[in-house]
C-alpha cells in the first residue's frame, strides 16, 4: 500500500515572517547563542536580516559595508562587538547580559 503523502509548508518562508516580530527573533537569537557552535548565531542573525529586508537595507540601516556585513555573518564571520551592536540595532534588538547562576529565592519575612 503506498504511503500517504502529506503536503508541508516550507519552513524557511514561516520562519521569516515570524522573525519579522523583533520579539520572536530575539527569543530565536538566544535560542541559537545556546548552541555550543557560536557560528549558529552569526548565521540566525543572518535570517534575522534576511527577514527585515535583507542584507542590502541591513548595510544601510547599519551603516556599514555589504560585503563586510556578508562575511561578518556567514559561518566563518568574526564581528568586532561595534558591528554587531549596530547590526542588532537596525534590527530593532539590542545585545544584553545575564547571569548564569540560578536566581535565589527571597524569603518572606513575617
Amino acid at each position: 500500500m503506498p504511503k500517504p503523502t502529506v503536503k508541508t509548508e516550507p519552513y524557511r518562508e514561516s520562519l521569516l515572517e515570524s522573525l519579522k516580530n523583533s520579539d520572536e527573533a530575539a527569543h530565536y537569537l538566544n535560542a541559537c547563542l545556546a548552541d555550543e557552535d557560536e557560528h549558529v548565531f552569526l548565521l540566525a542573525l543572518r535570517d534575522v536580516a534576511e527577514a527585515n529586508g535583507g542584507i542590502r537595507a541591513l548595510s544601510r540601516n547599519a551603516q556599514l559595508n555589504r560585503e563586510s556585513l556578508y562575511r561578518m555573518l556567514s559561518k566563518s564571520g568574526n564581528p568586532s562587538l561595534e558591528s554587531l551592536g549596530a547590526v542588532l540595532k537596525a534590527c530593532g534588538l539590542r545585545l544584553a547580559v545575564q547571569s548564569t547562576q540560578p536566581k535565589r529565592k527571597k524569603r518572606r519575612v513575617g
